[in-house]
């Protein structure tokens, strides 16, 4: 409840609306208290006397308070669902500017549909909430209230009979959300889990097809939709179950009422008007009782979902600028590992302190690249190439020892800065829905048409984006299907080489191309890092002896650094490399093993 009474706070922006709601709400319970009054003047005053004037009278009052209620209830509405539209909104943009700067080490862990949940699902319910449920939960207590007040001032013996029936509604409601306050938890968890499913074979359609997988992943989405079937019912039925119990409790109530002030009207000690009017109180308290049923169910379903949405928001983000952080001035690109460790969850060191060896990925890295080197990294599978390039735009931080940049710890500067001198490309290559200018330009939407042009023509780009009908403003689809993979990683070289970086990390980005066009994009990249701090993965030959300083790791350790030949000569296991992965790639005649 602290979490969803958390999301209150942010009503506050939107005061006026509120104000406007409550007050509406206000006008709206007293119109409702009001009317039972002239409908016991207009039988006994009225009806009994045979008046007609004041009948008349006050039939066209109760018609003026029925205006008044109908005006109210729209404001009272329209403000509450506006107000609550509003903080839908502004969560939704916390959330995901939240999710957007989590660092990389929170993403690995976290499913893709669970957050597509919080941010949808669960926004979506705790709206509902605010507009619908608190507004009704407040009109249930006021008109409660009001009743119970209206009630005892007019027969405080029939009111006792009738509060007695109060404590066993609150009882049966009590039980109702502690049963189902676990179930709604399960539903949006399920709900998550079904999402992350669809999500993933969206995502991966021509895999599931090429294997002919359709009926597996039909018979797993089933059997979580049946979970989440399974579930709701069960809410289903502690809601189906709660309900009736209330109703025959008020029920009971009213017929006590009508019995025992039959028995009063009759000797005298009420009138009919009295009773008409006590029994439409009683009407009006066993509404907002009924009220309170369904607002419990609203209540705790918003509560969870509130838990959901703080869980993220309050989320601690393993990568984020320091106090006093400074900005990043512009960069030469010298970058020093200085006694590097890093290991995926765990947790760094006091500086002078090592971290336990056991789970690290990353032991005990120390090299300097100069201004203008190019680092080729080269290592098996697994060890930890990927790593060393991923700590230098501080996508995660080090466990041990320290990254710098011009002599700058990259964990004091501020990451926007950092991350603005760095050019990228992922193994992994990410495009976005859109024109192939627009994927160009992501990270300088402002570049002129001139510049992405010749970023486009220095990673040979150009020739087959002028292929397409509409050139640069082709429309690729989601994450660039409709490209071959060397297209995709020339326009990510392109959107990588646009920001002019001093530091150029390219993460295995020629391993989708074939030897020509892996040539002409070398021959161009050859120019354009001069001048640049660049780190290659070593996936050929070429970029191998092109390099200014090899990194051959080995179990997370540097098992030899320097130039290809010097390796060659001294180093047994970069030959090993050598012949193992680029022997295809060799001239005639160069004999590894003399070589070494």
């Amino acid at each position: 409840m602290g979490m969803l009474w958390r999301s209150l706070r942010f009503l506050q922006r939107y005061w006026a609306m509120t104000l406007g709601a409550l007050v509406s709400l206000v006008l709206v319970t007293v119109t409702s208290l009001a009317a039972p009054q002239i409908l016991r003047a207009m039988i006994d005053n009225g009806i009994a006397p045979g008046n007609t004037t004041l009948l008349w009278q006050l039939g066209l009052l109760l018609i003026a308070i029925a205006l008044v209620r109908g005006v109210f209830s729209f404001t009272q509405g329209y403000w509450s669902e506006k107000a609550s539209q509003s903080v839908a909104y502004d969560l939704r943009n916390e959330l995901f500017a939240k999710i957007q700067g989590l660092s990389f080490s929170y993403h690995d862990r976290a499913q893709t549909g669970q957050l597509m949940t919080r941010i949808t699902s669960d926004v979506e319910q705790l709206r509902t909430f605010i507009g619908m449920g608190l507004l009704q939960l407040v009109s249930a207590l006021a008109l409660l209230g009001g009743s119970i007040v209206a009630l005892v001032l007019m027969n405080w013996q029939l009111a006792l009979v009738t509060l007695l029936t109060i404590p066993a509604i609150g009882v049966v409601l009590v039980f109702f959300m502690r049963v189902i306050r676990p179930l709604f938890g399960q539903i949006q968890a399920r709900i998550g889990a079904l999402n992350s499913v669809l999500q993933e074979n969206l995502a991966g359609v021509r895999v599931v097809q090429a294997f002919a997988r359709e009926p597996y992943e039909a018979q797993r989405y089933r059997t979580l939709n049946e979970q989440l079937l399974d579930v709701n019912l069960t809410a289903m039925r502690g809601m189906s179950a709660a309900f009736p119990l209330i109703f025959l409790i008020s029920n009971l109530g009213t017929l006590l009422v009508i019995w025992i002030g039959g028995y009063q009207v009759l000797g005298g000690g009420l009138t009919v008007g009295g009773l008409v009017a006590f029994n439409t109180y009683l009407s009006l308290l066993i509404m907002p009782l009924m009220m309170l049923g369904m607002i419990a169910a609203q209540l705790t379903r918003a509560g969870v979902s509130a838990e959901r949405i703080f869980e993220i928001l309050d989320t601690h983000n393993d990568v984020a600028d320091r106090p006093g952080a400074q900005p990043l001035p512009p960069i030469s690109g010298r970058v020093v590992f200085d006694h590097v460790s890093f290991g995926y969850g765990v947790r760094s060191v006091s500086e002078g302190q090592q971290p336990a060896q056991e789970n690290l990925i990353l032991k005990q890295i120390s090299f300097v690249a100069e201004p203008g080197m190019t680092v080729a990294i080269m290592g098996e599978t697994g060890s930890g190439k990927s790593t060393i390039i991923n700590l230098i735009p501080r996508f995660y931080d080090v466990v041990g020892g320290r990254v710098t940049i011009d002599g700058y710890d990259v964990r004091d500067v501020t990451v926007e800065s950092l991350r603005s001198q760095i050019g990228i490309v992922l193994q992994d290559t990410t495009l976005f829905s859109g024109s192939i200018r627009d994927n160009i330009a992501y990270g300088r939407p402002s570049a002129g048409d001139d510049e992405v042009l010749a970023a486009a023509h220095a990673a040979q780009a150009h020739a087959f984006i002028s292929g397409f009908a509409d050139g640069y403003n082709t429309l690729i689809g989601e994450r660039g299907v409709t490209l071959s993979g060397g297209q995709r990683q020339r326009i990510a070289i392109a959107r990588a080489l646009l920001r002019d970086p001093r530091i150029l990390i390219l993460d295995d980005s020629t391993s989708a191309v074939d030897a020509e066009t892996e040539y002409q994009i070398q021959q161009a990249l050859e120019t354009l890092m001069r001048g640049r701090t660049s780190f290659v993965i070593a996936q050929r030959i070429s970029t191998v002896r092109a390099a200014d300083l090899i990194l051959l790791l080995d179990g997370g350790r540097i098992a030899a650094l320097g130039m290809h030949d010097d390796l060659l000569r001294d180093s047994p296991l970069y030959g090993e490399i050598i012949d193992s992965q680029f022997g295809d790639q060799l001239q005639p005649g160069e004999v590894m093993a003399e070589s070494r």
